[in-house]
């Protein structure tokens, strides 16, 4: 016997088997996900097709299949065999909403889309500062900075452009002069991967995420600074994973910064790193002596046109700045302007010997100090086994000087807080926070613990 097909509120069913009260189904997701989970997932799934053992339901995006299907489809499937016994199977099909019906979206939704675009545009603006014809080439850039031109010359030919290299090279400066060089014919998002997290945990908590999603997909140019930050953070990495292919699939510019090769990352997903990897991947190093020269004169000249004053370095005392300082772009410029202070308030030009003393202790912390030499300093000092202060265990005599160690990387180290918990068994980059919460208290409050701190910092700079 044949089985005559009925249409019944756009479900295509058997006759001869149980259809399913969709409603009822509905009600149910909500009962057992929550409001929150519910309205931001589940309240767009409608059914499409039911058969005996299998339904086809129907979601607005890829990105809310994915979504879905990765976090909640055994539930799912768990609730709608309570309907229907016989199901063993759910697929998705996507089925964009109407024109129209997104053309009446409600005002306050529109309002939720202002408040977002809003809140990132208040703190990712790009920094006309920071473009190409300011930054300064030498061999440790020059490749970097010569394929950031070729992307804004021609769009999605290198994509994504990684940019990697360690704190305070120039990462940032690059990319925000892609952004400033293709805004004027491009829809350019520019964000930090800390910023996009918060708004990511911001809209989750407004159950907004469709409009994030669409805010962040509409650009033409997606720019994302220290991606590093989403290691760890699965939902966080989910979410950028559903966004890159997204933009990747519409033919958008992705442009990303870290402080190490994609594969190099710590906790982030292999397909991520995978599809990272799979574009062009650009190093930036340490800069050498002469760019560090020119960096140093460019930038007293802005000195000099910004406050309207001579800035009178002899070209020793640049060279001796340039040859001494050890790591990075950032620290250069924080040296050359202790330098500048000095001169300004005793009003003359300074000797090298006269910089060697103001900088004594920047130099030997350059040198010398690195997150293994402080774990070890304060292992010995307290005179516990390396292993023990790394481990998971809270006991006092442990927990302190770890926290200890933890300050004075944070303290006396370039390290990130991420990186510093990393080099810490892999702990979160918030118990660094704590622990150096805790040992600036100590310190301010505890003799012991300040004559501790002391004599610790004596070692390393010894050493």
């Amino acid at each position: 016997m044949e089985n005559k097909i009925i249409k019944n509120h756009n479900l295509f069913v058997s006759e001869e088997e149980k259809t399913l009260n969709w409603l009822e189904v509905q009600n149910s997701f909500k009962q057992n996900f929550g409001s929150e989970v519910y309205n931001s997932w589940l309240e767009k799934i409608a059914l499409v097709k039911e058969y005996n053992d299998y339904l086809i339901l129907s979601v607005p995006t890829r990105f809310f299949r994915d979504w879905i299907v990765s976090r909640y489809l055994d539930k799912i499937l768990a609730i709608v065999k309570e309907f229907k016994l016989s199901l063993n199977r759910i697929e998705f099909k996507i089925v964009e909403e109407n024109k129209q019906s997104q053309e009446l979206i409600k005002i306050d939704e529109l309002n939720k889309v202002t408040e977002i675009k809003d809140s990132i545009l208040n703190y990712n603006r790009l920094n006309p500062n920071l473009n190409f014809n300011n930054f300064i080439q030498g061999k440790s850039n020059e490749i970097a900075l010569s394929y950031s031109k070729k992307v804004c010359e021609q769009v999605s030919r290198y994509n994504p452009l990684y940019v990697c290299g360690g704190v305070g090279l120039g990462k940032t400066h690059l990319l925000n002069a892609i952004g400033i060089e293709l805004q004027p014919q491009n829809n350019v998002m520019f964000i930090s991967a800390e910023r996009f997290m918060y708004h990511f945990i911001k809209s989750i908590k407004k159950n907004d995420m469709v409009n994030f999603k669409d805010f962040f997909r509409k650009s033409s140019v997606f720019i994302i600074d220290d991606i590093q930050f989403i290691s760890g953070k699965d939902s966080l990495q989910e979410e950028f994973f559903h966004t890159f292919n997204s933009l990747i699939d519409k033919g958008s510019q992705i442009i990303i910064s870290s402080d190490r090769n994609p594969m190099k990352l710590d906790r982030v997903q292999e397909r991520i790193k995978s599809r990272l990897a799979g574009g062009l991947v650009v190093d930036i190093d340490v800069p050498d002596i002469e760019l560090k020269i020119k960096i140093l004169k460019k930038k007293i000249e802005d000195i000099q046109s910004q406050f309207k004053e001579n800035i009178n370095l002899d070209d020793d005392v640049i060279q001796f700045i340039a040859s001494e300082s050890k790591t990075n772009v950032r620290e250069l410029i924080g040296i050359l302007n202790r330098i500048v202070a000095f001169s300004r308030v005793h009003n003359k030009n300074l000797s090298i010997n006269e910089c060697k003393n103001i900088l004594k202790d920047i130099f030997n912390q350059t040198k010398v100090i690195t997150v293994d030499k402080i774990q070890n300093i304060v292992s010995n000092y307290f005179n516990i086994p390396l292993s023990d202060m790394l481990s998971q265990r809270r006991s006092r005599p442990l927990a302190r000087p770890r926290q200890i160690a933890m300050y004075l990387a944070k303290k006396m180290t370039t390290r990130s807080l991420p990186e510093i918990g990393r080099r810490f068994a892999n702990r979160d980059h918030t118990t660094v926070i704590h622990a150096v919460k805790t040992i600036k208290r100590l310190s301010e409050q505890d003799d012991e613990m300040k004559k501790n701190i002391t004599q610790i910092k004596s070692l390393l700079l010894e050493q």
